[in-house]
């Protein structure tokens, strides 16, 4: 096999050897690609590959000999290591650094005539697309996202022409296959021209399914959807498992929010009250945790059934049936008019500002729209909770 290294490649993360360019001490955090020899592999392979100083990703099989150098045959199947990250992504816990480097990648035994998929360098999306492809021949184009799946990245101009075609280009494609055809994700096409892409590298873009588990019917449809490849879905387990990364969003404010209102609670006729500080500071807490699970795990979750459109109204609607369900379980928390108000107040007003925050993960709205929604309820939340605030106060003398 050639030791050759495309020269476009080295300096960005990967070589075509397959081998990560950070240093071994820091591959854990700085490559973001979970690079590492897995103990599973065969050792004698990876030694082959392997280069002092540097790791192996442990998703790289072996490499394939093309015209322009050796290019990494990455698994299909997912390994225990990798659904554990996973797991830990969905919470948010190290989301932003998990990146494959951009690049040419083989799954299968690709030759001149195999397809090309295009798709984004973030890990999860990434990983969704090769376990979808096993038994098949293919090359995946990896575009630098910076870390972004390829729907957002598209919005945010990373998945976009000017990237393609610097990446046909860099990785040279045109010297590796010996057809014109590039398999673009559905959702990345607002960031992709067809026409300027054609233009500027000869290559032809075709827009496929927007599902990865498609992939294989849409090649065996002579790369062609149908309306069920093209129609955007966002069921329940959809909506459920982006429900833990919006709840580990929220934590540190929520924590910030807490001392505040403790500090609140301990104001009363004697100035400031240790004792109450306490008593009535674990209420408004239950009160804080009622309005994010409400905001963010409820509404979600019951978001076609709510029978409003805008996301904070569905918020506040679900907070409303919260903060009374919580009345009813613990009386004691309506001693006093004004501090039942407040807490009413302050767990709707919470579960109607993350409500409206779950916005941008769903297919359900538009930027302008959420530009709309944001203008009109912000102001309302504020005011929600300056008059929470007022009350709890009040309630207190």
């Amino acid at each position: 096999m050639t030791d050759k290294i495309h020269s476009g490649n080295a300096g960005k993360g990967l070589s075509t050897s397959g081998v990560s360019l950070m240093p071994a001490m820091d591959t854990s955090t700085a490559s973001g690609c979970g690079c590492g020899i897995d103990p599973n592999q065969n050792q004698d392979q990876a030694s082959t590959y392997d280069r002092p100083g540097y790791t192996l990703c442990h998703w790289v099989e072996d490499f394939i000999d093309t015209p322009e150098g050796p290019v990494p045959r990455v698994q299909t199947r997912l390994t225990m290591r990798d659904k554990a990250v996973t797991a830990a992504v969905r919470c948010g816990i190290g989301r932003h650094q998990y990146a494959v480097a951009p690049g040419l990648y083989a799954v299968g035994h690709p030759d001149a005539g195999s397809d090309v998929l295009v798709t984004a360098n973030f890990k999860l999306t990434f990983d969704h697309l090769r376990r979808e492809l096993e038994g098949l021949n293919l090359w995946i184009l990896v575009l630098d996202t910076k870390g972004v799946n390829v729907w957002c990245a598209a919005g945010k101009g990373t998945f976009a022409t000017g990237e393609l075609v610097h990446r046909v280009g860099d990785t040279g494609l045109d010297k590796i296959v010996d057809h014109k055809r590039l398999i673009v994700p559905q959702l990345g096409a607002t960031g992709v021209s067809a026409k300027a892409v054609k233009a500027a590298t000869g290559f032809r873009v075709i827009y496929g399914p927007i599902r990865a588990s498609d992939i294989p019917k849409f090649l065996k449809n002579n790369r062609r959807t149908d309306p069920e490849m093209r129609q955007v879905t966002f069921g329940f387990m959809e909506r459920l498992i982006l429900t833990p990364v919006e709840v580990q969003i929220v934590l540190k404010p929520a924590l910030i929010t807490v001392l505040v209102l403790f500090l609140l609670s301990g104001i009363g006729p004697g100035i400031f009250s240790l004792g109450s500080a306490w008593a009535r500071g674990l209420t408004a807490i239950g009160a804080l945790v009622m309005g994010i699970v409400s905001g963010a795990v409820v509404t979600p979750m019951l978001l076609p059934y709510i029978p409003v459109r805008e996301f904070a109204l569905k918020g506040i609607i679900t907070g409303c049936v919260s903060a009374l369900a919580l009345l009813v379980l613990h009386p004691a928390w309506t001693t006093g008019a004004a501090s039942g108000l407040a807490l009413v107040l302050f767990t709707i007003t919470i579960s109607s500002f993350l409500a409206m925050n779950f916005t941008g993960t769903t297919p359900f709205t538009s930027p302008s729209g959420v530009e709309k929604e944001m203008k009109r309820y912000i102001p309302v939340q504020l005011a929600g909770i300056v008059i929470a605030a007022g009350c709890w106060l009040y309630g207190a003398f």
